[in-house]
C-alpha cells in the first residue's frame, strides 16, 4: 500500500489532530504518501481531497477540533452515495482509509468495507460509547472541562445555597456525567444506563436539607431527558431553589489533555500499522493500556455499558 487517506467524522472531539497528525507522519515514516480528505464524508463524495505532507500537521497536536474540518452526510448513508465515495478514492489512488470519529463515523466505514475498500476506524468521540475501547479520543479532555465547570458552580451554589442541576452530553451514554459526578462528589448522578427512583433523589435531597446541608449538585446525562424538565420538577417537590446549567457544546472545544494527545498518537499509528499490515474493516482501540483491535461488524454489534461498579461506588459515597 503506497497511499492512504485520512478524515474525521461525525461530532468533533479534542485530540482528533493528534490522531491525524500521528496518521500522516506514520504514514510518511513508511514511505507512503497521505491524502486528507476534508468535511468527512461529505468532503469524499465530493472529492475535497489534498495531499498532506509533514508541514501539514506542523503545531497541530494542541488544537483542540479537526484541521480536516467535519459534516454530516445523509447522501452517504444511500448505496449510490458509498459508490460516489469510492470512485473519488480511486480516482486519486487512494487504496486504504482511516476514518477518525463515533458510531456513525464507524458505520460508514464499516459500508466503505461491504464495498471492498479497506478501511480502519479510529475512536474520536467524547460520549466515550465506542465499543472495543476503554477510552475514546477526547474523553479525558472532555471529562477535565466538566469537572472545572462543576467545580465553579459549586462555589456559587455554597454562597447562594442552592440545589444545581448540571446537564452533560454523552448523547445515549451516561460515562461524562458518572465519571464527572464521581469525580466532583455529585449528591446524584442519572445516567440512561440506570434506573432512577426520583423519590429517592428527593428523600435524598432533604437528607441533607435536615443535617444542615446547604446546597446540592445533581449531575444529569442529556440521554436521560432534559435538565431544566429535571429540575423544575425537584424544585416542585422539595422546594428548594433549584438552578439549571446545560454545559452544551463548551464540552467539546479546547486543548486536548496529556492523555488525549497520547491516546490519539498511539492509536493513529497503530491505525497505519494495520493498513500496512494488509487489515482491514477493524478498529483500533485500547484495553488495559494495550492497543488492540476488532473485526468493525464486532464492534458496532456490541452495546455500550457501563461501570456499574463505579456507579454503585457514587451512590454509596454521596448518602
Amino acid at each position: 500500500m503506497k497511499r492512504i487517506g485520512v478524515l474525521t467524522s461525525g461530532g468533533d472531539s479534542p485530540g482528533m489532530n493528534a490522531a491525524i497528525r500521528a496518521v500522516v507522519r506514520k504514514a510518511i515514516y513508511h514511505e507512503v504518501e497521505v491524502y486528507g480528505v476534508s468535511y468527512g464524508y461529505a468532503g469524499l463524495i465530493e472529492g475535497d481531497i489534498k495531499k498532506m505532507e509533514l508541514g501539514s500537521v506542523g503545531d497541530i497536536i494542541h488544537r483542540g477540533g479537526t484541521i480536516l474540518y467535519t459534516a454530516r452526510c445523509e447522501e452517504f448513508k444511500t448505496e449510490e452515495g458509498q459508490k460516489k465515495a469510492i470512485a473519488q478514492l480511486e480516482k486519486f489512488g487512494i487504496e486504504g482509509l482511516v476514518v477518525i470519529g463515533g458510531d456513525g463515523s464507524y458505520r460508514g466505514a464499516q459500508k466503505l468495507t461491504e464495498h471492498g475498500f479497506p478501511t480502519i476506524g479510529v475512536p474520536g468521540t467524547i460520549d466515550n460509547d465506542i465499543p472495543g475501547t476503554d477510552f475514546t479520543i477526547g474523553f479525558d479532555t472532555a471529562l477535565n472541562t466538566v469537572i472545572d465547570a462543576i467545580d465553579k458552580i459549586r462555589d456559587t451554589a455554597t454562597s447562594h445555597e442552592r440545589t444545581y442541576v448540571i446537564e452533560v452530553m454523552g448523547r445515549h451514554a451516561g460515562d461524562l456525567a458518572l465519571w464527572s459526578g464521581l469525580a466532583d462528589g455529585a449528591e446524584t448522578i442519572v445516567i440512561p444506563e440506570a434506573d432512577y427512583d426520583f423519590d429517592a433523589i428527593i428523600s435524598r435531597l432533604k437528607r441533607g436539607q435536615d443535617r444542615g446541608k446547604k446546597h446540592s449538585i445533581i449531575v444529569v446525562a442529556e440521554g436521560v431527558g432534559s435538565g431544566f424538565e429535571f429540575g423544575r420538577s425537584i424544585q416542585e417537590a422539595t422546594k428548594m431553589e433549584t438552578r439549571v446549567t446545560v454545559l452544551g457544546h463548551i464540552q467539546r472545544g479546547g486543548s486536548p489533555t496529556g492523555f488525549d494527545r497520547v491516546l490519539a498518537s498511539r492509536l493513529g499509528a497503530k491505525a497505519v500499522d494495520l493498513l500496512l499490515d494488509g487489515k482491514a474493516g477493524v478498529t483500533v482501540g485500547i484495553q488495559r493500556n494495550e492497543l488492540v483491535y476488532h473485526d468493525i461488524n464486532e464492534a458496532l454489534s456490541r452495546p455500550h455499558t457501563i461501570d456499574q461498579e463505579m456507579y454503585k461506588l457514587s451512590q454509596e459515597l454521596s448518602i
